[in-house]
């Protein structure tokens, strides 16, 4: 990694990070104009903590033990900070040593002394953690491979923090001082820790803001109506279980308590005598900044910003929106928003409803998060007409639209869901994606303990809305998509199938499998169900047709009947009203609400498959569905014995015996009902491929280990020609190799592609030929004429010296000069078919592995197969077999199959390269021909780029977009 000056401020080691208890603090190097800060800090420390620091006492900071601690050369001596509102709450510094202990002379010195203090009333919130990872950071960025600290044997909570890191450490004890030795490579423990605690930490910051004890609505109106007085409203209708007050500075003085309302009123936060965990932020865009202030300082926990005028609004306001979120986090605070809808938890013990949203959703199951207000109304009217009240089949347990998403995103909401107990299902809107990489973690690791949905707006480059800061896309959407779905993630299109996915995932098994089986009393319904299987690429069994007059009680038999069965694996139930004799129902039932108790009764019989139900005109049918079931009804002595359904007598059949008693099942058979075949069997077939991608994600392949593989070797090369060739490049620009170190490279990781060799003129060809060996290739290399063969700019087999000359004044005469061709020549190779591999960083996407044949089948009709870096080789045999071209490779209408294992081995290869080294960008090898045995790789070119300061892979830290 390039090194600054000395003493030059290193600005990308600031970060915001969350702590174990969700709130947040800033870490940053610490400077000169530090000094009084450090002191004030020191003096809140305990003498206790002095002593475990300095193992000796230390009432006070001399001075020049200040200038020693703010003042570093930030490459051998290097402080850091975490600061809350300002202030220190905590520090770390290494000092590089020598071999003997001692301050190092040479920058080959690659070991430092660390050494930490916390301030007593921040212990226990995982600062020093959180400094351990960033102080690590920084010293392998400047060279330092191993830390050293010594601890007195009491002072466990420090040790602790050492050990629980998940380095590789060595522990001795001497003197009466413990002295840990750890190296600085990241380990797969150190990740997984730091991966724990980041989600542990963020997740809990989430949950403080759905679930506070008190809230403050600032801004609430005088008069009723406004954004404020309605927020208010809105909280208190609800039934919030905690405490509420309504703050304005134009309250009158004297006012204590607002009415109609009878809440406490008060003219600023500092005015409320008791803690506040949620302030709802209801104020012009200008007064913002003081209120934030005021809750800053009076320590409210978070900050639902309601208020619009930021970066939706131009420059200024994306100014003032990043001016918003460094305030909010230099206090220690979450934000939502700027310009949300607010957020929702229908928790029994909660009941909070601090958003625009006019009505209290019932509670149930699915987690909802959108950055759109507008898609947020439509999501929660949506679900409400689907199945209304608490308990009903589109209930939701958390809701959070964020509006222009300045800091908790998505990505938190997954944090917060992912072992949150209230929650079956995460349904996301997304307009943007802030953390690509992050965001592709979170949902691999989500969805493999509960279904992620999502459906992705402003898909194509510069739809974003405004209120966005977000990576340019170079993807095509088809990508994201097949990239969504190898993290697991359910990709839908429309705030429809959000929904329809959503309720079947939320009240149904998984499918064992892609067998379906249908049934129902029209036989034109069940063929349109059965067409849409097919399309979704499910197996439908033929369609089990019941007599138009077939009553609930035939439906119930039928469905019972084929639940019980081994031949399938779910089953869509078609209904259209019947024509029966009547009686058919209890007294003052419905035909809908009738078959609906029969459906639930079959349903209970087998409940590890799922069922779902088309109706035409029979919304009593849906709404019963949807709805939880009735508590049963007390029980009067007086009253008659109630009729039995009557069995169904249909011609040429026996009668069928009575419903069996069905076990009492403490969750309810809910069952998902749609207006149409094709958005039951799509919501159906998303299942069928999640369950599906459950069961392989619980054996997931490798990312194998190769012992001809240089990663050393490669990483001095890159460092090496990045210093050669980026002294004229801007920052964040890549270059490209030139051909001789790409091979060289690409030769550290057993990637050898085929010499080439110039031809600049007929002696020039004649002469590589030889050194080659006939039958040679001729070809151009000119943009407009590579890998074109079909225009003629490659010419193959050629024999022998005549020929060559033949072919390349033919070559030159019909295309353009050898100046404009810039033709070479390459030894043949066995024919095979022609592939192409490709690995790029994507801003959209992250690291992306691409493959597909070259020439039409990859350009003009774009099909390619992606894969996340590092794919594992169950993905990359999955990525080959899954372009529409496929069968070239294995024999397709009597040819040879190919070598796809040798194809496979080079796909891990590339992978393995990139992911290694975020310095690589981009690699592209075209054409790969792969034939019967073995393949060769006949064109390579390798782009290189200064990665940016900081990755996914490195300190946990908050964005900033």
């Amino acid at each position: 990694m390039q090194t600054p000056p000395d003493h030059a401020y290193p600005s990308h080691w600031e970060a915001d990070v969350v702590l174990r208890d969700g709130g947040t603090a800033r870490i940053r190097p610490i400077t000169p104009a530090d000094a009084e800060r450090l002191v004030s800090f020191y003096e809140q420390v305990s003498d206790e903590s002095k002593y475990y620091r300095f193992f000796a006492p230390y009432p006070r900071l001399s001075d020049r033990d200040v200038h020693r601690f703010t003042h570093h050369d930030y490459v051998d001596r290097v402080g850091l900070a975490a600061t809350v509102g300002g202030e220190f709450i905590a520090t770390v510094r290494y000092d590089r040593i020598d071999a003997r202990g001692l301050p190092a002379k040479s920058p080959e010195d690659d070991q430092a002394e660390v050494a930490f203090l916390v301030q007593d009333a921040h212990q226990g919130r995982g600062v020093a953690s959180a400094l351990l990872e960033h102080i690590a950071a920084v010293a392998r960025e400047r060279g330092i491979r191993r830390f050293a600290a010594e601890v007195l044997p009491a002072n466990t909570k420090m040790i602790k923090v050492f050990t629980d890191a998940g380095y590789t450490q060595k522990r001795t004890f001497e003197d009466g001082v413990v002295r840990l030795e750890f190296d600085l490579e990241p380990t797969e423990q150190s990740l997984a820790v730091m991966r724990g605690r980041e989600q542990r930490a963020e997740a809990r910051s989430v949950q403080r803001l759905l679930a506070p004890g008190s809230i403050a609505v600032v801004g609430t109106g005088r008069a009723p109506g406004g954004v404020g007085r309605t927020a208010l409203r809105n909280i208190l209708d609800a039934g919030f279980t905690g405490r509420v007050h309504a703050v304005n500075h134009a309250f009158p003085e004297d006012l204590r308590r607002l009415e109609p309302e009878g809440v406490p009123a008060a003219r600023t936060l500092r005015d409320i005598r008791e803690p506040v965990d949620l302030a709802v932020i209801a104020v012009p865009a200008d007064a913002v900044p003081d209120v934030v202030r005021d809750c800053g300082e009076h320590g409210v926990q978070g900050v639902l910003v309601l208020s619009s005028g930021y970066a939706e609004a131009g420059t200024d306001g994306r100014e003032r929106q990043r001016a918003l979120l460094q305030q909010a986090r230099s206090y220690g605070m979450r934000l939502i928003g700027p310009n949300a809808f607010g957020l929702i938890n229908t928790a029994p013990d909660v009941r909070l409803n601090a958003s625009f949203a006019p009505q209290m959703p019932g509670s149930g199951r699915i987690g909802l998060f959108t950055q759109s207000g507008a898609i947020g109304i439509a999501l929660l009217s949506g679900l409400h007409e689907r199945g209304p009240g608490d308990g009903g089949i589109a209930g939701i347990s958390t809701f959070v639209s964020t509006g222009n998403r300045a800091d908790v995103s998505g990505n938190d909401l997954l944090q917060f869901w992912y072992d949150d107990p209230h929650t079956d299902v995460a349904i996301l809107y997304l307009e943007s994606i802030g953390n690509p990489r992050k965001f592709a973690r979170l949902a691999r690791r989500t969805a493999a303990v509960k279904p992620v949905v999502v459906a992705k707006g402003a898909r194509h480059h510069g739809t974003a809305p405004l209120g966005h800061a977000v990576p340019t896309v170079r993807v095509p959407d088809s990508t994201v998509a097949a990239l969504m779905r190898q993290a697991g993630v359910i990709r839908v299109d429309t705030v429809t199938e959000l929904i329809d996915a959503g309720l079947v995932l939320a009240a149904q098994p998984l499918p064992a499998g892609p067998r379906i089986a249908i049934l129902g009393n029209s036989e034109s319904l069940a063929l349109l169900a059965y067409d849409a299987c097919l399309t979704e690429g499910l197996r439908p069994q033929r369609p089990r047709v019941l007599p138009s007059a077939a009553t609930p009680e035939d439906f119930r038999a039928a469905l019972a009947e084929t639940l019980a069965g081994d031949t399938c694996d779910a089953v869509v139930v078609t209904a259209i009203p019947w024509m029966g004799e009547e009686g058919t129902t209890a007294h003052g039932e419905s035909e809908g609400t009738a078959l609906a108790a029969a459906l639930r009764a079959a349903a209970a019989t087998n409940a590890g498959k799922p069922v779902t139900v088309v109706h035409l005109a029979m919304d009593d049918l849906a709404a019963t569905l949807a709805a939880p079931p009735a508590p049963p009804a007390p029980h009067d002595p007086h009253a008659p014995e109630p009729t039995a359904l009557p069995r169904s007598v249909t011609p040429g059949t026996p009668d069928r015996a009575p419903a069996p008693e069905v076990p009492a099942d403490p969750r309810p058979v809910r069952i998902p009902a749609y207006p149409a075949a094709e958005r039951a069997v799509r919501a159906l077939a998303e299942a069928v491929r999640y369950a599906a991608w459950r069961r392989a994600a619980a054996e997931p392949g490798r990312v194998p280990e190769y012992d001809d593989i240089q990663e050393a070797a490669a990483g001095a090369d890159i460092e090496r020609l990045l210093d050669r060739l980026t002294t004229d490049i801007a920052p964040g620009r890549s270059v490209a190799l030139p051909p001789a170190d790409a091979d060289a490279l690409l030769a550290r990781y057993g990637i050898h592609p085929r010499p080439t060799l110039p031809a600049p003129d007929p002696d020039a060809a004649v002469q590589a030929a030889a050194r080659l060996g006939y039958p040679v290739a001729l070809k151009t290399t000119a943009p407009h004429l590579r890998h074109r063969a079909d225009l003629g700019g490659v010419r193959l087999d050629i024999a022998g010296e005549a020929e060559l000359r033949r072919t390349y004044a033919e070559l030159t005469d019909f295309l353009g000069s050898p100046e404009e061709l810039r033709p070479v020549v390459q030894a043949m190779v066995p024919r095979g078919v022609d592939t192409v591999v490709r690995a790029a960083i994507d801003p959209a996407a992250g690291a992306v592995l691409s493959f597909g044949l070259a020439g039409a089948p990859s350009q003009l009709l774009g099909d390619i197969a992606h894969r996340l870096i590092p794919a594992t080789d169950r993905e990359v045999n999955e990525q080959i077999r899954s372009i529409r071209s496929a069968p070239l490779l294995f024999g397709w209408r009597g040819s040879q199959p190919v070598d796809t294992a040798a194809l496979e081995d080079l796909l891990l290869r590339v992978s393995r390269l990139v992911d290694d080294h975020p310095e690589v960008v981009a690699v592209d090898l075209e054409p790969v021909v792969v034939a019967p045995h073995g393949l060769a790789v006949l064109g390579a070119s390798v782009r290189l780029a200064r990665p940016p300061a900081t990755t996914d892979l490195g300190p946990r830290r908050l964005p900033v977009y």
